[in-house]
């Protein structure tokens, strides 16, 4: 893919200098979670391979979560306060205007289901980086979307390691003959 050349830096540079892992790590899950930014950064293929840095002993898992749910939490936030000082004025924006029906299906999805689009829809990749705005845009009280977002965010971050994380374990528990198979499959 086009970003291929860009992933393969990130993780490199992360298993070099592990230090910087975790803000890294918090940084491209915060601009996953961030309005419109979101559509362009590939966290959910960069998480997956954390993961099995993680499984691998490369990274420690404590120091990763801590930072990706963060990252999330705070992209989120940010998105929902653009939305609430920009309103309807957001909409009209050359980014919006080019992706209009998935606008119209975040702002249906929203306004049906209020809560429960803003916890699941961290879990629906073209809506994740847009209900946050959206329930900016339209007023939700902000206790109410910190909830969700706080609690989508904690299960979120983990989520999108978790396949890597397991594969890893899966591979080194079954030996070179179960890796071999697993990457067949």
């Amino acid at each position: 893919t086009l970003m291929q050349p860009y992933i393969d830096q990130i993780l490199a540079f992360i298993t070099l200098h592990q230090d910087w892992a975790g803000p890294i790590i918090g940084l491209i899950s915060f601009g996953e979670s961030l309005l419109i930014v979101g559509l362009f950064v590939p966290a959910t293929i960069l998480l997956p391979l954390t993961g099995v840095l993680i499984a691998n002993g490369s990274l420690d898992l404590t120091t990763i979560c801590v930072w990706g749910i963060a990252g999330a939490i705070l992209g989120d936030a940010v998105s929902y306060w653009i939305g609430h000082a920009y309103g309807p004025a957001l909409l009209r924006s050359r980014s919006l205007t080019k992706r209009r029906r998935t606008v119209a299906r975040t702002r249906l999805l929203f306004y049906r289901y209020g809560f429960l689009a803003v916890f699941a829809g961290r879990f629906m990749g073209a809506f994740r980086s847009l209900i946050p705005g959206m329930a900016g845009i339209m007023k939700m009280p902000q206790g109410r979307f910190q909830l969700a977002n706080v609690l989508s965010g904690v299960i979120w971050f983990p989520w999108l390691l978790m396949p890597g994380y397991l594969g890893a374990r899966g591979a080194d528990a079954l030996g070179a003959a179960g890796s071999a198979a697993i990457l067949v499959v």
